[in-house]
């Protein structure tokens, strides 16, 4: 079984899952790959969007530059968070 935090937004036509992980993944690019690429079966279809938060809480995106671009410009509690649950 594996539990994801996470959320799945539907903007501007563009459905795209975002799951958090450890900060230190985003300070790798070939770790954001291969992460955002386990994450692939469990949102098919979806742009995977990788979410890490600094020791203040700071939200730092990863993925695909114009949905980084949008989450950047919104406040992290507008995220409609959750857990999801994978057998």
């Amino acid at each position: 079984m594996i539990k994801v935090q996470g959320a799945v937004i539907k903007e501007q036509g563009v459905t795209f899952a975002i799951t958090v992980v450890k900060r230190h993944v985003l300070n790798s690019l070939m770790q954001s790959q291969q992460t955002a690429q386990s994450f692939q079966p469990l949102f098919p279809g979806m742009p995977i969007v990788l979410m890490g938060q600094g020791s203040r809480g700071t939200p730092t995106y990863w993925g695909s530059k114009d949905i980084v671009a949008f989450l950047s410009n919104i406040n992290p509690s507008r995220i409609p968070w959750k857990e999801y649950t994978f057998n």
